[in-house]
């Protein structure tokens, strides 16, 4: 009876419900718990990074530290003076192996750092674990280091298959991963990747894409003078407003797969004084893009944006555009997911090469950023089962075990 009150609740499928706790669930709860107690907002992943390093070379993996360059003008005033880096591993040997399948996560969070807590009682399938980073994106990078370690003890593949990449900066300018492909050539032997399976929170539904990205800042100059007078200025806080609503009702682009272009205007300031016509506004867009094609579908929206904002006022705006591209495809060819498209950008996109594209994770995209931001054991737990299957499935074993 509690059994079937359980399937009644959840709107999962009954093999994807364990009979009894994994084996694996302690370590899995630890090291899930040691991740997220760790603050790694973007630019400040040292300490996260470290961890790792230590945790992996304690259990058998061989850990490789991957330092990006100095601090660039995107990230010197946000970070902590400390080194940032990748983080590569591998099960062995400790030569460096030429894996088929690359399995990666980032490490890094958007801010603010939220503590670490889960919900009373004994660990169970229904315990909440919360905090930041809980979902986005520590639950994959779990769960992958825990279904790769299960794979090898079980010896359904052999080590040197498989590589661990943990990347940071993806929450801001993918800078992590830019430079692992940029320096993938590199590595010796470099890797002829047949695959490679990215980690992000997608309700363990197997995703065949994702939406395309842009960022831009536009800037709204007019005149200043006095507010009793406006006749006499030109408030360059009202151009900018009836410009990014009209960028905000515009058609940028569609399509049946990924639906409708989607703009935030995430900051918007202006002006000096209440009684003062601005004479400069500032907003900063994020656009989620739903055409292609992936190099050049951004742009094609970015240049709709301009359009817009031309067609508000020939001459009042200034616009700088970085990291476009358009919708992003994936292979979602295992049996046994159900699957879905993201309104999000990963480091798919990141990442170059001709091989095969996964995208899959525990947890719901829908807490993530936020104040709520948690997720459930049996989900987390649901995300090792996910994993396994889907790097089975890129090697497909000589004995056709998926």
């Amino acid at each position: 009876m509690k059994l079937l009150r359980l399937l009644a609740s959840a709107p999962v499928a009954l093999a994807s419900i364990p009979l009894e706790a994994p084996s694996y669930r302690d370590e899995l709860v630890a090291l899930h718990k040691s991740l997220v107690e760790i603050s790694s907002i973007t630019y400040t992943e040292n300490d996260a990074g470290s961890f790792l390093v230590e945790y992996l070379t304690q259990r058998g993996f061989v850990a490789e530290i991957e330092f990006l360059p100095p601090w660039n003008d995107t990230g010197d005033e946000l970070g902590d003076g400390k080194p940032r880096f990748n983080v590569l591993a591998w099960p062995g040997p400790k030569h460096h192996p030429s894996p088929a399948v690359l399995v990666t996560s980032h490490i890094d969070t958007v801010p603010p750092h939220i503590p670490y807590s889960r919900s009373d009682g004994e660990l169970s399938g229904d315990t909440l674990i919360a905090g930041r980073g809980s979902v986005d994106a520590k639950a994959s990078v779990a769960a992958q280091i825990i279904a790769v370690s299960e794979l090898v003890r079980e010896k359904r593949i052999n080590a040197e298959d498989v590589m661990l990449l943990f990347v940071v900066g993806e929450e801001r300018s993918g800078d992590g991963m830019r430079y692992f492909s940029d320096t993938l050539s590199h590595l010796d032997p470099p890797p002829k990747l047949k695959a490679a399976i990215f980690g992000e929170p997608t309700e363990a539904k197997l995703a065949c894409g994702h939406k395309g990205f842009f960022a831009c800042t536009i800037t709204a100059r007019g005149k200043a003078g006095h507010s009793g007078y406006p006749w006499l200025g030109k408030s360059a806080t009202e151009t900018l407003m009836r410009g990014v609503v009209k960028v905000l009702d515009a058609e940028l682009g569609s399509s049946a797969k990924f639906g409708n272009t989607t703009v935030n205007v995430g900051v918007i300031e202006g002006g000096v004084a209440l009684n003062v016509i601005p004479e400069k506004a500032v907003a900063k867009i994020a656009g989620r893009v739903a055409i292609g094609p992936e190099e050049s579908g951004g742009a094609i929206v970015v240049e709709r944006v301009k359009r817009v904002l031309r067609d508000v006022d020939e001459s009042a705006f200034e616009i700088e555009c970085v990291n476009g591209y358009g919708v992003v495809e994936c292979a979602c060819d295992v049996p046994g997911f159900d699957t879905a498209t993201m309104n999000y950008g990963t480091d798919v996109y990141n990442l170059a090469g001709d091989h095969k594209r996964y995208l899959y994770g525990p947890g719901s995209i829908l807490v993530a950023h936020g104040a709520d931001e948690a997720i459930k054991l049996k989900d987390l737990e649901q995300g090792v089962e996910g994993f396994k299957k889907i790097i089975l499935h890129t090697l497909r074993d000589e004995a056709g075990e998926l």
